[in-house]
């Protein structure tokens, strides 16, 4: 069952932030911008951790948490942020720093117990319902944070980066854990991220904010596969190709265009048919005006869209099934191929530089 959306009009002038936008209900959305876009402090707003100097209104379906006469305090609004730094009590127990939450809204202790038994499961980190958080890692110490914020049980859960402290191995695993806890679709999840891979593989819709404004939405898939603000298209760099997982292990589109690969640790049980990205680097992509002799994994057929500067290289922008598919190449391979806006092209993608991630399709 969904939730109420959550409608967001803020305008205050320090730091500059003017948003107006629906979040869907049930639904995760992805916030991703430049740095001092005004993400954080979009998600503080939403909390209540800070007022805004200008006309704001902050709405969950017919409750209004802020307008001119209203402002509902943090506590009492359902509403739990996780950041990229765990900020567990320090003097209390993994189960104490979970059971935080239920106890301070006065459930009964049977129902306190068993929320902190189910979250630490759900969190696999029973086995350490004993430790202190100075006696955790880094992951071990995230994956509390997030058992500690669902166990209040949120109607809305706000994540300001949470794997961004973490080293690759260690995020990937989370994303995983993270993923299957946002199938509940009862909950209205935002989460801010500088990260394709976590946007793609958690966040069915996405927003983009630049210079305190949302300069782009919609659909996830649609804004990174095809994207029309200079930020999202040049989002880490990568391309980012979406389809669904053919038993051959490639990201197949509806066309039948198809980019092999190799899943992440935050993929393994992708099957035929899942919904997947893959992604990669412009760097990876090679340009041929005619199919290149020999067997390469990744052949796509493309229609050049422009080529720009970047350094010493250019950056070839392609449309492939409707999805941009960039390479970067020398100057010289520009002239040698006579590569113009509407030429037709071959693209050779290097399998090994090719990652593939699970994409939300809820």
């Amino acid at each position: 069952m969904s939730g109420a959306d959550l409608v967001v009009s803020i305008d205050q002038a320090v730091p500059p932030l003017q948003v107006e936008h629906r979040f869907a209900g049930g639904r995760t959305t992805a916030v991703v911008g430049p740095n001092g876009a005004g993400k954080s402090t979009m998600l503080r707003v939403i909390a209540g951790l800070l007022r805004s100097d200008g006309p704001s209104r902050i709405s969950l379906g017919d409750e209004v948490f802020r307008d001119r006469h209203t402002f509902v305090p943090p506590h009492r609004r359902g509403v739990a942020l996780l950041s990229q730094e765990a900020r567990l009590f320090p003097h209390l127990t993994v189960a104490e720093n979970v059971a935080f939450a239920p106890s301070s809204q006065r459930l009964p202790r049977a129902e306190v117990g068993n929320r902190v038994s189910r979250w630490l499961a759900a969190a696999e980190v029973s086995e350490l319902a004993d430790r202190k958080p100075d006696e955790l890692s880094g992951g071990q110490a995230q994956r509390v944070a997030i058992a500690r914020a669902m166990a209040a049980e949120p109607r809305i859960l706000l994540l300001d980066e949470p794997f961004r402290a973490l080293d690759v191995d260690v995020a990937s695993r989370l994303r995983a854990l993270l993923r299957g806890l946002l199938v509940d679709h009862g909950r209205t999840t935002i989460m801010v991220t500088h990260d394709p891979v976590d946007a793609l593989g958690l966040a069915e819709d996405i927003v983009v904010l630049d210079r305190g404004r949302v300069v782009e939405s919609g659909s996830t898939r649609d804004v990174l596969t095809n994207p029309r603000s200079r930020f999202s298209a040049s989002l880490s760099g990568l391309n980012l190709f979406v389809g669904r997982m053919a038993e051959t292990g490639a990201v197949v589109d509806e066309f039948g265009n198809q980019v092999t690969g190799t899943a992440g640790d935050d993929a393994p049980d992708l099957t035929g048919g899942t919904p997947a990205a893959a992604t990669f680097s412009p760097r990876a992509v090679a340009v041929y005006l005619d199919a290149p002799q020999g067997s390469p994994r990744t052949t796509l057929r493309a229609t050049v869209r422009d080529v720009v500067p970047r350094g010493d290289h250019a950056v070839v922008s392609t449309d492939v099934g409707g999805q941009v598919v960039a390479a970067e190449v020398t100057w010289a391979a520009v002239a040698d191929l006579g590569l113009v806006t509407g030429i037709e092209v071959v693209l050779v993608v290097k399998a090994s530089e090719v990652r593939v991630s699970a994409v939300a399709d809820r």
